[in-house]
């Protein structure tokens, strides 16, 4: 399966891999809106596999399926951060919620409502419930991008390896991270457990909330506004 250099043959390890690239799609399917294809998961998920089988080298310690693995979602999770369709105005609504839900924070030394938040922003409740719909529906997967401003995709050929300290700062964000989620109100702290932990769909989590499927996305766009809030001040 190798060459003499250490170099993987591509072609004994594509059809054998091709699978994964359809369990990964699959199981990252079912936890995103209907609108998004499987063929089109796939279809990413193929050309990260391919890079991955150009780029392998055994030399380096790391086994190909791990590579290949992390390759696969990368390519995903690219496919998905491009359909980023979301208009500016709705991008300016959700700077000045960020903002709005850090100021509040500050000063009341709590997590504030949404009522409070709307009022902040100047809107209605209704009016504020769908700004965080239009945003959660453009900013698909936001938790793997709250990681590192460059989220799990793909290493670029300029990038370089994991260095022990960028593993500190990750570590460090890793722990911001956890903090913020903790300090989310309960509901929204749950959500995040049954979505990003539990893996559960959202359908699945408004069974649990008992809420519809549309307000568990709201909940979800409110619960990230917070989290980016509380990272940006912390970094």
């Amino acid at each position: 399966m190798y060459t003499a250099q250490g170099k993987i043959e591509q072609g004994d390890l594509l059809e054998e891999y091709l699978p994964l690239v359809r369990r990964q799609a699959l199981a990252l399917q079912v936890r995103l809106p209907a609108s998004i294809e499987l063929d089109d998961l796939i279809q990413a998920g193929t050309v990260g596999l391919l890079e991955a089988l150009g780029r392998f080298d055994a030399a380096q310690g790391a086994s190909f399926s791990t590579f290949a693995s992390q390759r696969i979602r990368g390519a995903m999770l690219d496919e998905l951060r491009s359909r980023d369709w979301l208009p500016r105005s709705v991008r300016r609504g959700a700077r000045a919620a960020d903002e709005a839900v850090r100021r509040l924070e500050q000063s009341l030394g709590r997590p504030p409502e949404e009522a409070e938040i709307a009022e902040a922003l100047d809107m209605d409740i209704d009016a504020y419930r769908r700004l965080l719909s239009d945003t959660n529906s453009g900013q698909l997967l936001p938790f793997e991008d709250l990681m590192s401003e460059g989220g799990e995709g793909r290493l670029r050929d300029n990038e370089t390896a994991e260095t022990p300290v960028s593993l500190l700062v990750d570590d460090e964000r890793r722990r911001q991270l956890t903090a913020g989620i903790e300090a989310l109100p309960e509901r929204e702290k749950l959500l995040m457990a049954l979505y990003y932990q539990e893996e559960l769909n959202l359908k699945e989590i408004g069974a649990v909330l008992g809420v519809t499927e549309s307000r568990v996305c709201q909940l979800h766009s409110q619960a990230v506004s917070r989290l980016r809030g509380r990272l940006r001040e912390a970094g």
